[in-house]
């Protein structure tokens, strides 16, 4: 796994594992506390109601103890494991499944708070953990619909539901729990899925724009360098005069100035090349990409450029369009480029063409195509959007370069060829990605090197 893939996975593990601070927790517990302390005090002064207050007042005491000793023996600061936070919920499901039996039940129409630990579980813990609370509230509120003590009235009569309503109660709390852990669980796992993958596009492009930076660096230091160097290679050339009688000395002095002679010249180089990849923010369209295209033409694929104006789009747009050489186009293409190779049989076929409203690419193979059914979920992140014996993806490849290309301005469009021909008057039958920027996102102008307003680093 490459370093950038590494710290991803790493990041995604600690942070699916310790989300939430025992702060939280403990803050989340002290709240339900008081509400349960308040509700107790006004059934019992207010209104008159008759229960075991004492059982009462131990079962809230035992959540104040929990709270008591979470805060003593544990810094706040503390983010709660997989195994911390599912003891915990535990703990307030049995503890508000004592308390609600205590008063009546599912007649007590407190029994719906049931619901919060479930909601909570289905964003902080994984599948097993999700489980194990949602099973334990189902049984719960199971139990209190089958068994509790009632609430009597000041006129000691028990305060009870009518049994049909009873168990429409127990009906949409067992419903809701499964209802709400499913959907909760499965729109956690789409965001967590969604921020995993764009902190890898993150990631992608840093390290693009590290090595577009790197050669504004080199520049920089073989200019810098370049006067101290002139001056060792002069002041070597007057001591090798100098020391003509002293054949040793004037040999250590040559090879001083051979060996500075050598680092100017590797620095000249460099400084060269350096110079050329920060100066050019801007290069003609089939060159940006070829050099997308570059580390994927000797992969055994017959790669082929098409390059040409629209039909029909006149004079003045026959001349091919200078566009911004930017990182976040660079590496997107070279995602849906490399998608493309992978997947061909043995050729792939890129079009580059343009009106004067607007740049067009696009890139077709002859694999399989992508699966009919998924065409309009292309994109997403983790998805396996195409699939091939002995080749693993997760659709996190094309979620990179849709995300870096549509931030520059460009538009996606994801299809298969089917019987359609293409130019070469070959059959496509595979997959084909057409990528559409507006001419004036994409061009560069006289005054079109200013940093691309769609892109958010």
């Amino acid at each position: 796994m490459p370093p950038a893939d590494t710290e991803l996975a790493m990041l995604r593990d600690l942070g699916r594992r310790n989300r939430v601070r025992l702060k939280t927790q403990i803050l989340l517990r002290w709240i339900a506390v008081a509400g349960q302390t308040a509700a107790a005090l006004v059934a019992a002064t207010v209104y008159g109601l008759v229960f075991p207050s004492g059982l009462v007042a131990i079962t809230i005491g035992a959540a104040v103890l929990a709270n008591l000793l979470a805060a003593f023996l544990l810094p706040a600061t503390r983010r709660l494991s997989e195994g911390e936070a599912a003891a915990m919920l535990v703990f307030d499901v049995a503890q508000l499944s004592v308390l609600l039996w205590l008063t009546g039940g599912l007649d007590n129409p407190f029994a719906l708070l049931m619901l919060a630990p479930v909601t909570i579980s289905a964003t902080m813990l994984r599948l097993p953990g999700v489980l194990l609370v949602s099973g334990l509230a189902l049984v719960s509120v199971t139990v209190l619909w089958l068994w509790s003590r009632p609430v009597l009235s000041p006129q000691m009569v028990a305060l009870s539901l009518p049994e049909l309503l009873r168990f429409g109660f127990w009906l949409a709390l067992a419903i809701g729990i499964l209802f709400i852990a499913l959907y909760v669980r499965r729109v956690t796992l789409e965001m967590q899925a969604m921020g995993d993958a764009l902190a890898a596009t993150q990631l992608a492009l840093a390290r693009e724009q590290k090595l577009t930076d790197l050669g504004g660096v080199v520049a920089a230091a073989a200019h810098e360098l370049g006067t101290p160097l002139a001056t060792i290679t002069l002041t070597a050339s007057e001591l090798v005069d100098d020391l003509a009688d002293r054949p040793d000395a004037a040999e250590d002095a040559a090879l001083i100035r051979a060996q500075a002679i050598r680092c100017r010249d590797i620095l000249r180089s460099m400084g060269r090349a350096g110079k050329e990849d920060t100066h050019l923010r801007q290069a003609p369209l089939e060159a940006v990409v070829r050099e997308a295209a570059e580390p994927h033409l000797a992969r055994g694929r017959d790669v082929v450029f098409a390059v040409g104006a629209e039909p029909g789009s006149g004079a003045e747009a026959e001349l091919q369009p200078l566009i911004h050489r930017r990182p976040e186009i660079v590496h997107g293409l070279r995602n849906l480029i490399q998608n493309a190779v992978d997947f061909s049989r043995g050729r792939v076929e890129i079009d580059l063409s343009w009106t004067p409203e607007a740049v067009m690419v696009t890139i077709e193979d002859d694999g399989p195509g992508f699966p009919p059914g998924l065409i309009g979920r292309i994109g997403d992140p983790f998805m396996r959007s195409r699939r091939r014996p002995g080749y693993e993806g997760m659709g996190l490849g094309l979620f990179i370069a849709k995300t870096l290309l549509e931030r520059s301005g460009a538009r996606l469009s994801f299809a298969n060829g089917g019987d359609r021909l293409r130019a070469s008057g070959d059959a496509a039958g595979g997959a084909i990605v057409m990528i559409v920027w507006p001419r004036e996102t994409i061009e560069a102008t006289d005054a079109g090197t200013a940093p691309n307003p769609h892109f958010l680093p």
